[in-house]
C-alpha cells in the first residue's frame, strides 16, 4: 500500500465531509505515523491488534495525553472505515481516560489588568474573549459580517459542532470595533489595488462564490500581516492572525500585569461563564452563551465559584 496514495484517499474522504482543515491535519498526521510504525505496506495488514500496539505506543513511550491518544484512535478508525471499507464496530481499545479538571478563573479586575497590558489588534481579540466568551478559534474567524453593531451582537459561525450562536457584545468595545473595521478596510482596498483581495474561505468554496470573495464584508476582522497560499484551493489571500501570535502576547500581558496564574486564551472564557454565574444569570442562559451541547458543561463553573455562594458557611468562620 503506497502511503501517498493511501494519505491521498483519506484526505479526499474528509474533504467530502467537510472536516475543518486543523482535522485534516491531524487525521493525516497520526496515519502516516501509525503506517510508518508498524511498517504497513498494505490495507489488509491493519488489525485491531496492530492498532491497539500503536495506541499503547503512543501512550507508554512518547507519554501522550489521553486526549491526545484518543485522537489518533479516532484518525485511524475513520481511515479504516472509509477508506479500507473496515468493519470497525468490533473495535474497543482501552485508552486512558482524561481527568476531570475544574478550570483557573480570572477575576473581573485580573482579566482587565492583563487585557490593559495588550494592545492593537491582540487587545480586542483578548477583550472579545473576556466580554462574550468566545473560544480563540472562534474569535479568529470572525469576518467583517459577523459583526452586528446596531444590535450589538457577534455572529458565531460553524463554532465547536459546526453549532451556529449569537453571543454579546460588550457596549465599552464599540468604538474599539468602528475603528477596526476602519482598519480592515485599508487592508483590503490596498490589497485589491494590488490585484489580490481574496478572502480566505473554507475549501472549495472559492468555485462557488468566484470574484465575490472580494467583497470586504468577506474579510477577516482580524487579518494577518501578509497574505499567503490558501492551503487546499492554491489562490492567494490573506489569512487571519495566527493562534500562536496572540498566545505570545497574552503570555508577556500577563507577566507585566504580575498575575501568577497560568492563563491562556481559554482562561478568558471560564471566566466569563464565572462572572455571569456570580452574578445571578441562570445555567441556561450562560449555556446558550458559550455554545455548550450538554448543561453538565456547564455545571462545571457551580465548581469553580464555590460552595459559599450556596449559604453554606465554613465552621472555621463559626
Amino acid at each position: 500500500m503506497k502511503e501517498s496514495g493511501y494519505i491521498s484517499a483519506i484526505r479526499t474522504e474528509i474533504r467530502v465531509r467537510h472536516y475543518s482543515y486543523q482535522t485534516e491535519k491531524s487525521y493525516l498526521y497520526w496515519n502516516r505515523y501509525f503506517i510508518n510504525y508498524c511498517q504497513i505496506s498494505h490495507g489488509s495488514e491493519i488489525s485491531a491488534s496492530k492498532i491497539g500496539q500503536f495506541l499503547c505506543y503512543i501512550a507508554e513511550q512518547c507519554n501522550v495525553s489521553a486526549s491526545t491518544q484518543k485522537q489518533a484512535l479516532c484518525a485511524i478508525v475513520f481511515a479504516c472505515r472509509y477508506v479500507l471499507k473496515m468493519d470497525t464496530s468490533g473495535l474497543d481499545f482501552p485508552y486512558a481516560k482524561a481527568p476531570k479538571r475544574i478550570p483557573q478563573v480570572l477575576s473581573t479586575e485580573e482579566a482587565k489588568q492583563i487585557i490593559g497590558q495588550m494592545s492593537g489588534d491582540h487587545f480586542l481579540i483578548a477583550a472579545i474573549l473576556f466580554g462574550a466568551g468566545l473560544r480563540l478559534k472562534e474569535a479568529l474567524r470572525i469576518r467583517v459580517k459577523d459583526i452586528d453593531l446596531n444590535n450589538k451582537s457577534i455572529f458565531i459561525h460553524q463554532g465547536k459542532g459546526k453549532k451556529d450562536r449569537v453571543c454579546i457584545l460588550p457596549n465599552e468595545l464599540i468604538s474599539p470595533l468602528e475603528l477596526q473595521i476602519e482598519k480592515v478596510r485599508k487592508i483590503h482596498n490596498k490589497d485589491y489595488k494590488a490585484g489580490f483581495g481574496m478572502a480566505a474561505l473554507p475549501i472549495s468554496l472559492i468555485k462557488k462564490y468566484g470574484a465575490s470573495a472580494r467583497k470586504f464584508h468577506w474579510q477577516f476582522f482580524f487579518p494577518a500581516t501578509r497574505r499567503c497560499i490558501h492551503p487546499s484551493d492554491g489562490y492567494i489571500c490573506r489569512h487571519h492572525i495566527h493562534p500562536t501570535a496572540f498566545s505570545k502576547a497574552l503570555r508577556l500581558a500577563t507577566k507585566k500585569a504580575a498575575i501568577d496564574k497560568r492563563v491562556t486564551a481559554h482562561t478568558f472564557r471560564h471566566s466569563f461563564a464565572t462572572a455571569l454565574l456570580r452574578k445571578g444569570y441562570d445555567l441556561r442562559t450562560i449555556q446558550e452563551l458559550m455554545g455548550h451541547t450538554d448543561i453538565k458543561t456547564t455545571q462545571i463553573y457551580t465548581h469553580v465559584i464555590g460552595t459559599h455562594t450556596s449559604g453554606v458557611v465554613s465552621p472555621f468562620d463559626s
